[in-house]
């Protein structure tokens, strides 16, 4: 318990709904910052890089039960730096923390963990690739063959993932910028992962077959100061192609907006602000907060038209940094399914 509070203190800058949500929008003096054209290598940018303040591995999948029926998951791995660079020990600036969660159309289970870097208790290796946090992993031989596995009080998964596609790249060749005044992340994802292994529920276990979708983001200041959450799409049609999207929510009621257009084949298409368009169709009351569970989500340049809807408008995150994430389907130009994750609701 002591170890949970000196953590959540140490992470108290990144869970105050200030300076943009989670603190996203606080100064990041010291800290290296994302610049235009950047170079990857990998597989070493599949690692951690401590120069930067934040970043994450973040895996969400839709899946597919014998019987039918529609599950979410997510696995998600954040490091979150003190000061930057790295060292050894108890002398390492970084704070890990994960979240895990699954997703049916009736129940929402999630839960979190914690970790110091330099220990050994969680951390990214580039190659071979693992990531983990305590027994949680997501590790393979290569970033396109994948296990993963995490364990909650009352829930579970053990699945395997190959992956049928390229890596893509949003904004500018990776370099994604998040408002107006010019922040930035770099940002790349493996869209195209099959996925396919066993959910252990608290009514037994499920077999599950689907599609997952791998973000991978580093920054020290994405958001503006007068940002004040976003709601982000990733969403995956019925005729390969795919869509992401996210807007940026403003305290003077406008938004920031960025959107990629991926082909069958991976080649990508970016949309500058503006471009991708949404608009709240129903609400839900989740956790005393009134949150958007039905959108119109619109991409003129592509013929899109849809309409998203959570498969359970209960998928709150329920943890130290809460907010909403969950399996979506679509309806209208365009039909397929999904992913939705909305902050700073309050």
């Amino acid at each position: 318990m002591k170890l949970r509070i000196v953590l959540f203190l140490c992470l108290w800058p990144f869970a105050a709904f200030t300076q943009g949500f989670s603190g996203l929008g606080t100064d990041a003096e010291g800290f290296a910052v994302p610049a235009p054209n950047p170079t990857f290598s990998f597989p070493a940018d599949h690692g951690p890089h401590p120069d930067f303040r934040i970043e994450w591995w973040y895996l969400t999948a839709n899946l597919t039960g014998t019987d039918g029926t529609p599950y979410g998951l997510q696995w998600t791995l954040f490091r979150s730096a003190l000061a930057p660079g790295e060292d050894k020990g108890w002398q390492s600036p970084q704070i890990w923390f994960a979240h895990a969660a699954v997703t049916t159309p009736d129940t929402h289970l999630a839960t979190e963990r914690f970790a110091r870097g330099g220990i050994g208790q969680a951390g990214v290796r580039a190659d071979p690739f693992r990531a983990w946090i305590d027994e949680w992993a997501l590790e393979g031989a290569d970033f396109d063959n994948l296990s993963l596995t995490a364990r909650g009080p009352d829930f579970g998964y053990d699945m395997t993932l190959n992956a049928d596609g390229p890596l893509v790249f949003h904004g500018d060749r990776g370099f994604s910028v998040k408002s107006v005044e010019g922040q930035a992340s770099y940002y790349y994802s493996q869209p195209f992962f099959r996925i396919t292994g066993t959910l252990t529920l608290p009514t037994g276990d499920v077999p599950v077959t689907g599609t997952a979708w791998l973000d991978r983001e580093w920054s020290s200041q994405p958001l503006a100061d007068n940002q004040k959450g976003w709601d982000w799409f990733s969403l995956s049609f019925n005729d390969g192609s795919k869509l992401m999207g996210f807007q940026l929510r403003q305290a003077d009621g406008t938004d920031f907006t960025s959107s990629t257009w991926i082909a069958p084949d991976g080649a990508t298409t970016a949309y500058p602000n503006g471009a991708f368009r949404t608009d709240p169709l129903a609400q839900s009351t989740v956790a005393d907060r009134t949150i958007p569970t039905r959108w119109q989500v619109v991409l003129p340049q592509r013929g899109v038209d849809v309409t998203v809807s959570a498969l359970n408008p209960d998928a709150w995150m329920e943890l130290t940094i809460p907010y909403w994430e969950g399996p979506v389907t679509m309806t209208g130009t365009h039909t397929g399914q999904g992913y939705l994750e909305m902050t700073g609701y309050e």
